[in-house]
């Protein structure tokens, strides 16, 4: 087993990224408001609430329960005890992260914000370049070629 000190080198809790995005978002609105005419249909808030649900449900539940069930680690600054395949990490790498994903645009439809949506793809440049790709680096270290297969067979995010 590797060091303690052998992890991926991400000292920012990735759900604190989508936090502070989704407030820069908020403050931008204040300051720059965008009509929020699209967000007062009943249709935009049911579909803010089912994607909330398939966010949570489908993705964030399954994958921390594989992981608490697997004593693995969620602490980006740990090391991983071991490599998940199976179960919702065989449809994507990142579970996590798509129903942080999901979860940040189900309540950016229902607070009716558009600077969310214009932030997104920068959130996800952001997710993708300081947090997966140094977890990728690490879990190649950490699990050679056994991770190398299994980043052949899944796709990073669906």
């Amino acid at each position: 087993m590797k060091s303690k000190r052998d992890h991926p080198g991400v000292y920012i809790p990735p759900p604190l990224i989508y936090v502070a995005v989704f407030l820069i978002a908020l403050i931008l609105q204040f300051r720059l408001p965008l009509s929020e005419s699209l967000f007062h249909y009943a249709g935009t808030k049911i579909v803010g609430v089912i994607v909330m649900l398939v966010a949570i449900v489908f993705f964030l539940f399954r994958s921390l329960r594989q992981f608490f069930r697997s004593n693995n680690t969620v602490v980006t600054m740990l090391p991983a005890h071991s490599l998940q395949t199976t179960g919702i990490y065989s449809v994507t790498r990142n579970p996590m992260y798509v129903g942080l994903s999901l979860l940040y645009l189900g309540i950016a439809c229902i607070i009716g914000n558009w600077w969310n949506f214009f932030l997104f793809p920068l959130l996800l440049l952001i997710v993708q370049e300081y947090v997966i790709k140094r977890e990728e680096k690490y879990l190649v270290r950490r699990f050679g070629e056994a991770y190398l297969d299994y980043r052949r067979k899944v796709r990073r995010w669906i």
